[in-house]
């Protein structure tokens, strides 16, 4: 089986995916981390690898950035491969100063003024989605195992990157109690939610709209290790 954005056969992706949002940081997770590699997927260079972890069958492909993009793959991955399971992998924005560069945030829920999820049901959704507990109740267990501390809470997930109002992030984290930005979660949830399957969401602070730090592109390619490590610990 193909579709007109992943090249797969049915076989060649694993139950559970790794999704970052860049390709090349799917490469380096599949280069990094399993073994018996197999490049499933370069298709508009979105790459996809499926090997083994600790002798269990993963796979890891991006999602590119923003809801269309994620909804696009997720759901072909989560209809026409079966794919239980998808983890979003990625980078955020802080919305407060109680987060640090480099802090692992699970996320356990995605507030959006997305139509995303009302224009693919075709039924008014809420403004709030969810992840899986069973997978967020695993992830939190690999996290401990690991002694790697995690930051819990809501985040927002947005259309849009660059904002006329350079302050919204101030009301919304006021208002909604969203701790961080990201750009992709709220359509993974609800295309795992359509499709009967689960999701989860592990993010790593990229920057922050409140002390204006930031990270480079290659940090954020190569250092993430930790949330790596807690997603691919979960899925064996």
């Amino acid at each position: 089986m193909s579709t007109p954005h992943i090249s797969a056969s049915e076989t060649q992706i694993a139950p559970v995916v790794l999704m970052p949002g860049d390709p090349l940081r799917a490469k380096m997770i599949a280069e990094t981390y399993l073994e018996n590699v197999i490049q499933f997927n370069d298709v508009r260079n979105m790459f996809g690898y499926t090997g083994t972890y600790k002798g269990k069958a993963i796979s890891v492909m991006g999602s590119g950035m923003g809801m269309p993009s994620i909804g696009i793959y997720s759901y072909e991955l989560f209809k026409m491969y079966d794919v239980d399971t998808i983890i979003r992998i990625g980078s955020c924005g802080a919305y407060t100063d109680t987060l640090d560069l480099y802090d692992v945030i699970l996320v356990t829920g995605s507030y959006s003024e997305s139509t995303y999820a009302s224009v693919q049901s075709g039924t008014k959704q809420p403004d709030i989605l969810y992840p899986s507990q069973e997978v967020n109740d695993a992830l939190e267990t690999a996290a401990k195992d690991l002694k790697i501390p995690l930051k819990k809470g809501i985040i927002h997930s947005s259309d849009v990157f660059y904002r006329q109002d350079g302050d919204h992030f101030k009301k919304l984290y006021a208002e909604k109690n969203v701790m961080a930005v990201e750009m992709e979660s709220f359509a993974l949830f609800h295309n795992a939610q359509v499709t009967g399957k689960k999701a989860a969401c592990l993010l790593t602070v990229s920057d922050s709209l409140v002390t204006h730090e930031a990270t480079t592109a290659e940090e954020r390619q190569n250092a993430f290790t930790q949330m790596m490590e807690v997603a691919l610990s979960q899925a064996i």
